[in-house]
């Protein structure tokens, strides 16, 4: 594997959540340079040395809402 995707949500209380794409790796953070370093922690601590993923992706979700 040399690429892992995460899809980042904006937390409900602030902050976000991370979940991987075909991975059980789940992590959170109060802001966007916290959470690069959990993934990359989070990454580091799920996959061997030899099959760790060279690149993280990140595909950061937004919802608003407008009045019609």
């Amino acid at each position: 594997m040399t690429d892992i995707h995460f899809v980042i949500e904006e937390a409900p209380e602030g902050g976000y959540i991370a979940r991987a794409v075909g991975e059980d790796i789940f992590t959170e953070a109060d802001d966007l340079p916290t959470l690069h370093k959990q993934l990359r922690d989070a990454v580091h601590c799920h996959f061997a040395d030899a099959e760790r993923p060279r690149l993280i992706h990140l595909h950061i979700t937004r919802e608003e809402v407008l009045q019609a």
